[in-house]
């Protein structure tokens, strides 16, 4: 009974070692950079570099750079991801969304109108505070 499971366990790491050499990484790596990034590359100058932060605009050019990179992959016989397409997309993110906020939205201070009060309030309320408490403490010093 314990050969049989060691049988299938050599069984399916032969098939991944097998499968795992048959991927030409220096075949994939120049395909993806040639063929997909470029695309992306013209994709991305089409958007405008004031609109790449903006994941409205750049995801369908995204998922269009995601399903190159899976499709050609899976021409050459290799796994999807790897360790290749992890470099890859780090660069183009360090290339395009470097600057970009995680919520994929510039930030930046709100109108005056909505800031001011925000401002004005607290400061006022704590001068109006410090002022009850010195005219509270002037009026109690003569009552004893």
């Amino acid at each position: 009974m314990a050969l049989l499971p060691r049988r299938f366990l050599c069984f399916v790491l032969a098939h991944h070692f097998i499968a795992a050499t048959a991927c030409q990484e220096a075949d994939y790596g120049w395909m993806i950079r040639h063929y997909c990034l470029k695309q992306f590359q013209l994709s991305m100058e089409d958007i405008g570099q004031r609109l790449w932060c903006d994941w409205e605009e750049t995801v369908g050019t995204y998922g269009e750079l995601t399903n190159c990179t899976a499709l050609i992959a899976e021409r050459l016989d290799c796994y999807w991801p790897n360790r290749l397409v992890d470099e890859f997309f780090v660069a183009v993110h360090k290339q395009y969304f470097r600057n970009c906020s995680p919520s994929g939205r510039a930030l930046h201070d709100p109108p005056n109108g909505v800031l001011c009060p925000f401002i004005l309030l607290p400061v006022l309320v704590t001068l109006l505070m410090t002022a009850l408490v010195v005219w509270r403490s002037k009026r109690s010093e003569g009552i004893v």
